[in-house]
């Protein structure tokens, strides 16, 4: 995959501040909590680039950065989380049915929750990430939500077969 301007994987290329990594031979995100995530696509026209969604730790609904509370993006950072991204908040507490969130027995996160093995019957919510305020963060944790998964692009009447799974970040151009 290559590495377009202003990305940089290293001192002697890019801007510095657009870092992300090369590890075992594939690009990789690093969160403000120390996770490297991976990087699926790279759009440079649009300044988007998608990271893979976590894996859920073995048979459980638990993500794999549930320990540090999600997706955090540095916020001096010229990333955020693009408003693209449906989120699915899966093995959440039900304290979450108070929430404005989609609970319903038609939120996406109904079609996903029967593809997981741990997830399966538990509650779960979605939304589009479309607040700003909230731009640099996936929560997760425990007494929460446990687990996330992000679609991008997500048109009502897509089959699960035809989502794209992973959250698509964008960043600034530079000054």
């Amino acid at each position: 995959m290559d590495v377009p301007y202003p990305l940089s994987t290293s001192d002697k290329c890019g801007n510095p501040s657009y870092k992300i990594h090369c590890k075992n031979g594939s690009l990789e995100f690093l969160s403000a909590e120390g996770i490297y995530y991976k990087i699926l696509s790279i759009n440079p026209n649009a300044s988007r680039l998608i990271i893979s969604s976590p894996l859920m730790q073995n048979d459980t609904c638990n993500s794999f950065d549930l320990s540090v509370g999600g997706l955090r993006i540095d916020e001096n950072s010229p990333f955020n989380i693009s408003s693209r991204n449906t989120v699915m908040l899966l093995n959440c507490s039900e304290r979450i049915l108070l929430s404005p969130l989609n609970c319903s027995l038609n939120s996406p996160c109904r079609k996903f929750e029967n593809e997981v093995k741990g997830c399966r019957d538990t509650v779960c919510c979605s939304y589009l990430k479309v607040d700003s305020k909230t731009s640099h963060r996936i929560r997760v944790r425990v007494g929460g939500c446990t687990a996330y998964t992000s679609v991008v692009d997500l048109k009502a009447g897509d089959s699960i077969n035809a989502w794209q799974y992973g959250v698509e970040l964008q960043w600034l151009s530079p000054k």
